[in-house]
């Protein structure tokens, strides 16, 4: 299949708001994880994440639009402004036709949806606002941006868990490839720190506990972890065939040129324990993309910080790299700011193609005690050339996602 640049980079993270201040903080291995400030969440097993304060600062968006989306609609209509700013399009001089939007989410917009269920048992129907309906679910960020540019290609929302957005941007890929589209908004976008959101996200059990010590209590992959921690925000990239970049003279800061997806279909919430099924997806995407294991200079992990799906990823890249997998480089940097859960697939590749673009290796924090087998990046950052490399995004239930990414030569 043909390969795919990414031209434009629009990032939302508790770690920064556009990619020079978010990578900033990326590469000096800064942690943004906190006790939850938002709401009184102190009677929740877990209340600390990753939250985003000062949104309305980076947003030209009217306060009558603002009454009517919830905040997962907002960052991902900040995320595709800045990455259309960053690939140099006017988009009201393309034909709108053949502009697509292929955005993934896990939980859609839970903060308008309790208010406005409150609001209802409380002053009846009265009380609710109309927008309601539209506002929470999955699909309202990719309708909110398609109604903000008068995009109207063919477009797809994708809710796969915390799988979503990677998965996106593999079917953003497919169509490009195809030449049914002139170029694609690909990411997503996740709001989880709301009251109901937290209770689900509790609920799941794969969340820290360690709220004493919120920039410590992400550990992915070490043996004293004790689950994830939630975060919010979006990573939204353009994405244009090869001779149309060549066509409007712009830099491609990498090539999306494989991609992966299988089910483990072994249990409704944890994976297949030998991840068997993700090594086929990373086998995949490896044949996709035309290229061999021994190529891959970086691999992004996925990271639960569980200890039945970081064993099932390491055994996974061990099963496909072998011996070689001690010496590939890894690392999980969104221990940073915490789990985007479906915006987190899309936010991993924009930090791992800034990554080849500096040369540099994001660490994985708080990882003392190693699980064995990985050629872990800790601590803070490491000089690293990275031409090719992998990203692992899976979601519950056993939905295992891969992409590979090159470095344009």
């Amino acid at each position: 299949m043909n390969k795919i640049a990414i031209t434009g980079i629009g990032v939302v993270t508790p770690s920064g708001i556009g990619k020079r201040q978010f990578w900033a903080n990326i590469k000096a291995g800064r942690s943004f994880i906190k006790e939850i400030t938002r709401f009184d969440a102190s009677k929740y097993p877990a209340h600390i994440a990753g939250q985003i304060d000062d949104l309305e600062k980076y947003s030209n968006l009217s306060e009558r639009l603002l009454k009517k989306i919830d905040a997962f609609s907002h960052m991902a209509l900040v995320a595709a402004e800045l990455a259309l700013e960053d690939a140099k399009i006017d988009i009201k001089k393309e034909d709108l036709n053949l502009v697509g939007i292929f955005l993934g989410n896990a939980i859609g917009g839970w903060l308008y949806a309790e208010t406005e269920l409150r609001d209802l048992y409380i002053e009846g129907r009265e009380g609710v606002s109309p927008y309601m309906a539209s506002a929470w679910f999955p699909a309202a960020p990719q309708g909110q941006v398609s109604i903000y540019y008068g995009i109207k290609g063919f477009s797809k929302t994708v809710v796969a868990d915390r799988a979503s957005s990677l998965m996106a941007i593999g079917y953003a890929r497919t169509i490009l490839s195809k030449n049914k589209l002139n170029m694609i908004l690909g990411g997503g976008m996740e709001a989880p720190v709301t009251p109901y959101a937290l209770l689900c996200c509790n609920t799941y059990g794969a969340l820290s506990k360690n709220n004493a010590h919120p920039e410590s209590a992400y550990r992915p992959f070490d043996k004293k972890s004790d689950g994830c921690v939630i975060a919010e925000g979006a990573g939204i990239v353009v994405m244009e065939g090869l001779q149309r970049v060549k066509d409007r003279a712009v830099p491609a800061f990498a090539y999306i040129s494989g991609y992966g997806t299988t089910c483990d279909g072994f249990d409704r919430i944890n994976p297949a324990p030998g991840g068997e099924q993700l090594a086929r997806a990373i086998k995949m995407a490896l044949s996709d993309a035309g290229i061999k294991p021994e190529e891959i200079d970086y691999i992004s992990l996925d990271g639960l910080a569980v200890d039945v799906w970081d064993k099932a990823e390491i055994a996974a890249i061990k099963s496909v790299f072998g011996s070689h997998s001690k010496n590939i480089p890894v690392s999980c940097p969104k221990s940073m700011f915490g789990n985007l859960l479906g915006a987190s697939g899309a936010v991993d590749l924009i930090i791992t193609v800034l990554a080849m673009e500096h040369g540099l290796i994001p660490p994985t924090l708080n990882l003392d005690e190693p699980l064995d087998g990985l050629n872990y990046i800790r601590g803070e950052a490491k000089p690293y050339k990275i031409n090719k490399a992998l990203i692992i995004s899976r979601g519950r239930g056993g939905i295992n996602s891969v992409l590979v990414v090159e470095k344009p030569q």
